[in-house]
C-alpha cells in the first residue's frame, strides 16, 4: 500500500457523501430551486449518529449486525478500487471478482435483515432487490469479459491502465456500449431513477427505501454512508474506463482530473433524474436485461472482429 492509495482511501472515506449533494443540487438547477446543501448527507448521518437506535421486537441480532456489515464490506471493496488511475490499495489476480461480491455481500445483509422483521412491505423490496440485482451481475460480468481478454489481465488496476486513448480509438463502438451498460448498472446498484427514487416514500414502489424503513439512528447512518460510498466505488470505476491516467504524471492533476470526473458523473445522473420518470416496475426486468444486451452485443462485435 503506497501514499497514493492511502490519500485515496481517505479521499473517498472523507467525500463520498459529497456525490449524492451534487445530485440533488443538479436536480435542484433543473427544476429551478435552491434545493439541500451538498453537505447536507454529512449533517444528516452526524445527526442520526447522536440518537439511540431502537429495534422490532421481531428482529433478531442479524437486524443489529446487518448495518456494521454492510459497512465493513463497502470499506473492503473500496480498498480494491483503483486509486486516483493507479494500483488500488490492495491488488492481486482476480481482485475484481472479491470487489464485486464484497458489495454483493452487503446486499445480502440488507436483504436477509428486511425478511428478519417480518415486514410484508420490507420483504416486497427484498425481493425486487434481488432480482434487479440478479439481472444487472450478468451485464458487469459480460463487460468485463471483454476488458479481461482485450488487456489479458484478471486486476482491475492493470486492466484500467491498459484502457488507453488508443485502445479507445481502435475499440470505440465496444467501449462505449460497456461504459453504457455499466453505467446502466450503476443507476441499478444504486438505486437511482428511473430504477428508484432514493427520495420517495410510497410503500408500494420503494426498493431500496422500503428494506430499512425500520432502521435509524446509529444504524441508518452507517446504510446511508455505505449507499454514499458504494455509489462512489461505481462512479470511480466509470471514471477510470474513461479517463487513462497513464499521461498524467502529476499526483495533483490526477487528483484534479479524477475529482472532475467523479463530480461529472453526479452531474450526469442529476440530469438524468431530471428529465426522465421512473420505469413502471413491470418494466424494470426489460430495462435491466437490454443493458446486458449492450454488453452482449459488444462481446458479439469483438468476436466477429477478431
Amino acid at each position: 500500500m503506497n501514499i497514493t492509495s492511502i490519500i485515496f482511501i481517505i479521499v473517498s472515506f472523507l467525500a463520498a457523501p459529497i456525490l449524492p449533494g451534487l445530485i440533488n443540487k443538479t436536480k435542484a438547477l433543473f427544476g429551478g430551486r435552491q434545493g439541500p446543501r451538498v453537505l447536507q448527507l454529512y449533517y444528516d448521518i452526524f445527526k442520526l449518529a447522536r440518537k439511540t437506535p431502537t429495534y422490532s421486537k421481531t428482529a433478531s441480532a442479524l437486524t443489529r449486525i446487518a448495518p456494521v456489515a454492510i459497512a465493513v464490506s463497502t470499506l473492503a471493496a473500496l480498498t480494491l478500487v483503483p486509486s486516483f488511475f493507479n494500483n488500488s490499495a490492495i491488488h492481486f489476480t482476480g481482485d475484481i471478482i472479491l470487489m464485486a461480491y464484497l458489495l454483493g455481500l452487503g446486499r445480502f445483509f440488507m436483504v436477509t435483515a428486511a425478511l428478519d422483521r417480518g415486514s410484508a412491505f420490507e420483504g416486497m423490496g427484498a425481493s425486487r432487490e434481488v432480482l434487479y440485482s440478479a439481472l444487472a451481475e450478468p451485464s458487469f460480468f459480460a463487460g468485463l469479459l471483454i476488458m479481461i481478454h482485450e488487456t489479458a489481465s484478471l486486476e482491475l488496476s492493470e486492466i484500467f491502465s491498459k484502457l488507453s486513448l488508443n485502445f479507445w480509438q481502435e475499440n470505440p463502438a465496444i467501449l462505449f456500449l460497456i461504459l453504457c451498460s455499466w453505467f446502466v448498472i450503476l443507476l441499478v446498484e444504486n438505486a437511482r431513477i428511473p430504477i428508484d427514487d432514493p427520495n420517495t416514500h410510497l410503500e408500494l414502489t420503494m426498493i431500496h427505501e422500503v428494506m430499512i424503513l425500520d432502521y435509524g439512528a446509529k444504524d441508518l447512518a452507517l446504510i446511508e454512508y455505505a449507499s454514499a460510498l458504494k455509489l462512489w466505488i461505481y462512479s470511480a470505476l466509470i471514471v477510470g474506463m474513461v479517463i487513462n491516467g497513464e499521461i498524467i504524471t502529476s499526483l495533483t492533476m490526477q487528483i484534479a482530473i479524477f475529482t472532475l470526473g467523479m463530480a461529472i458523473v453526479a452531474f450526469v445522473i442529476g440530469t438524468i433524474e431530471s428529465i426522465t420518470a421512473r420505469i413502471k416496475l413491470v418494466f424494470i426486468p426489460k430495462f435491466i436485461v437490454g443493458s446486458g444486451a449492450l454488453a452482449i452485443i459488444a462481446l458479439i462485435l469483438k468476436v466477429a472482429g477478431n
